[in-house]
């Protein structure tokens, strides 16, 4: 997920990130009032026949942004009734700045927006749907897949265009593994028994035979999505069904934080290492739960000797957090650039998805990821296995603020401040709290 800073230095081995902020236009409005181009004719030509200029803001930097820049610069040049200018925002100010451009009618005539930030922009009627602007431009929105499209779905309208899925992959050292035994003559880890018992043994079979590494290395840093891998296998949720209350106080979240305190107490993963990402990448972990983003410093270079395949179900499924880049359309934004917006979503996604998937982000187009060029990449065929059983974010629009609380009673769980049992319920109550706000 490429808007942590946490990882901008991987994505930038060996890449020059150009930050593009010319062009940023400020929305307009109709006689004060919001404007849709539900009623509007498709024109995206200007009067003299000039291209439409629309603005377009993300947080992408290093690999990805060069990604995107490519994209853009292959989408000028596709035609002559669109440019696209970006403007491209610090990752720890984007949505800050994001949510006062919605509000003051006043910023991008596109955006990026992670799949669980667009509930209060729906909420509160800053963000268009876009079914019938992807009509007017035969954009058809079923090549989509249907997890995605579901999770920008209220009321049964999507407010936004899923350009990826995002989560985690079990990566592997092959060298570390072949010293421990563990390695398959086709390349893949021998794991033995899938319980977190039997994972434990084969996390001391490595310490016990190449003590000189971690036999995982956990974002301890960011613990929250670690946590939240193990704790969907295990079947847990964050909230109830009807999204009222916190669900996360129960048994399978304690086994979950247990399992953790077990791997830091047995020296299987080192507690303080802050920079856990690193020491998987410098061979200095036999296993690393990271992100589909690495995929392109991970398995790029072969002679790193890593492999990937889909988190092993330690907690009984392979249910998993994942994420997803969506882009959406401002409701201030007027109905002519709303087209042109939503011509440029669509080559993004249809065209522009076969450079996005080399990021390592499993295209939500289905064009993409079904082309003999999306498979031939390093492993996609275990990415879109893992892709079958993600589980995104409640579509709450007090998510946000969930998922920082989770995050601030985690790092107190497994750094001792709190037991897992204690604050597993204080976490309970702040949650509640929330939502009852």
């Amino acid at each position: 997920m490429g808007i942590k800073k946490r990882f901008a230095s991987l994505l930038t081995a060996g890449l020059t990130l150009t930050l593009i902020t010319a062009g940023c236009s400020s929305g307009t409005k109709d006689n004060g009032e919001a404007s849709t181009a539900s009623n509007q004719p498709s024109k995206t030509e200007s009067t003299g026949g000039s291209p439409v200029e629309i603005s377009f803001w993300n947080m992408f930097g290093g690999g990805e942004g060069d990604f995107v820049d490519q994209i853009i610069k292959n989408f000028n040049d596709s035609q002559k009734e669109v440019t696209v200018k970006q403007l491209r925002l610090e990752s720890n100010e984007y949505y800050a700045k994001l949510s006062t451009a919605l509000s003051s009618s006043k910023g991008p005539d596109v955006a990026v927006a992670h799949v669980d930030r667009i509930s209060p922009f729906v909420k509160a009627k800053q963000i268009v749907a876009v079914d019938e602007l992807a009509a007017k431009v035969d954009f058809d929105l079923t090549q989509i897949s249907e997890s995605n499209i579901t999770s920008v779905s209220y009321d049964g309208k999507p407010y936004a265009v899923p350009l990826d899925t995002h989560f985690h992959m079990f990566y592997y050292n092959k060298d570390i593994l072949q010293k421990a035994g563990l390695l398959n003559e086709d390349g893949t880890p021998k794991l033995g028994d899938m319980t977190p018992e039997g994972f434990e043994k084969t996390l001391a079979d490595i310490q016990a035979k190449v003590p000189d590494v971690q036999a995982i290395a956990v974002n301890t840093p960011y613990f929250q999505e670690p946590f939240l891998n193990l704790y969907y296998e295990a079947g847990g949720d964050i909230l109830n069904a009807d999204m009222t209350k916190a669900s996360i106080n129960n048994d399978k979240a304690l086994n979950v934080l247990n399992f953790y305190l077990d791997l830091y107490k047995n020296k299987y993963a080192d507690l303080n290492d802050k920079t856990p990402w690193d020491t998987f990448h410098n061979g200095k972990a036999a296993f690393w739960f990271g992100g589909v983003w690495e995929a392109g410093l991970l398995l790029g270079d072969s002679t790193l000797n890593i492999g990937a395949m889909p988190l092993p179900p330690i907690f009984g499924s392979q249910t998993h957090w994942a994420s997803s880049h969506t882009l959406v359309i401002p409701t201030y934004v007027t109905p002519e650039k709303q087209v042109a917006a939503a011509k440029f979503m669509k080559y993004f996604s249809e065209v522009g998805g076969e450079i996005w998937g080399q990021a390592g982000h499993v295209p939500a187009n289905s064009k993409v990821t079904t082309s003999e060029a999306y498979k031939q990449l390093p492993y996609r065929s275990e990415f879109i296995e893992a892709q079958k059983t993600v589980k995104f974010a409640p579509p709450t629009d007090k998510y946000t603020t969930i998922i920082t609380t989770i995050s601030e009673s985690l790092q107190n769980i497994i750094f001792g401040s709190e037991t897992p049992k204690d604050g597993l319920a204080k976490l309970d109550k702040e949650i509640n709290e929330v939502l009852d706000n």
